[in-house]
């Protein structure tokens, strides 16, 4: 199960820690979903999901001033009691001394944030669904193409780094080589990405690794960008019978998701850079409506008809 550090949500939302000798690094966050607390202000814990991060906004903080004598400590030590990774404070309001004192008692952060409670879950909850979301890593070469992502697949050797090459000289811009992270986002986007460790760099045989930022400037590289396409390169087998029409799409499966797929047969003299490129134009082409292999099929269908009539 992915999770992240309460640390990294901390510095990521430039929150305030009120309890600062809790060690936030082991605290693990595994459920996007937040809670603003309603009925458990009233003790009422039955179906809590205690793995939720806890929002107080203004609503909460009024409601608890109001019914209690205590600033409400004893309602948040009802929420620590469940075990809650952690408890946020919104709009920057005062959080009395003995919530504080409970914090470090039950081992719960204590959080403050100057944003608006609407407008500040929102933006953790988009932020925490890419950081949890399923992923996994693949071999291959990711490359904007004309903004499509092209996923260049194939065995080790066959050339998927020097058509990377290629595309950046054309103007085109590397995600990552070797090795791609792919997340799924949602049911419909699969976004890769490239390891810490290789981002940018391109390893390149009988040359060695070369940065691919320092050779073509920002420009020529890329942080991130959906999956949209898959190539798919392999040795040229005459005996194989190679789709030439592309009538009916053939797909890969990551994480559940479908991707378009091509399969693109390796021989001298064939220039896949250029071919990468026609797909990715292709690709969008079908998207926004216009299906050039449909289009030849109905002027074949036409000219038979018209021929037959004559006849």
């Amino acid at each position: 199960m992915n999770s992240v550090k309460l640390s990294k949500l901390i510095t990521k939302m430039k929150l305030e820690n009120l309890t600062t000798n809790i060690n936030c690094d082991k605290i693990r966050i595994i459920q996007y979903d937040l809670n603003r607390p309603a009925l458990q202000l009233a003790g009422f814990f039955e179906h809590f999901d205690n793995h939720r991060i806890q929002i107080i906004g203004h609503v909460e903080h009024t409601y608890m001033e109001q019914t209690t004598d205590d600033h409400g400590a004893e309602t948040i030590k009802n929420l620590m009691d469940h075990g809650v990774p952690c408890i946020i404070y919104c709009r920057g309001m005062s959080v009395s001394d003995d919530i504080i004192k409970l914090g470090y008692q039950m081992g719960v952060p204590v959080l403050r944030t100057q944003e608006t409670t609407s407008a500040f879950m929102a933006e953790v909850i988009r932020w925490l669904r890419v950081e949890l979301a399923p992923r996994m890593s693949i071999h291959g070469v990711l490359v904007d193409i004309y903004g499509e992502g092209v996923l260049i697949m194939g065995e080790s050797g066959i050339g998927k780094s020097e058509v990377a090459l290629e595309l950046i000289h054309r103007g085109h811009r590397l995600v990552s080589d070797d090795v791609v992270e792919i997340i799924k986002e949602s049911d419909e986007l699969l976004m890769g990405t490239a390891p810490d460790i290789t981002r940018h760099f391109i390893e390149l045989r009988g040359i060695g690794i070369v940065d691919a930022k320092a050779l073509f400037g920002v420009e020529g590289v890329k942080d991130r960008c959906s999956i949209d396409l898959v190539i798919k390169l392999e040795e040229w087998n005459k005996n194989s019978d190679y789709d030439r029409m592309g009538l009916e799409e053939q797909y890969t499966e990551f994480l559940g998701n479908k991707v378009v797929c091509h399969s693109i047969p390796i021989r001298p003299g064939r220039n896949v850079a250029i071919i990468c490129e026609a797909a990715a134009v292709n690709f969008r082409q079908k998207q926004m409506g216009y299906n050039a292999a449909k289009e030849m099929y109905n002027r074949v269908m036409d000219n038979m008809m018209n021929t037959n009539r004559e006849d």
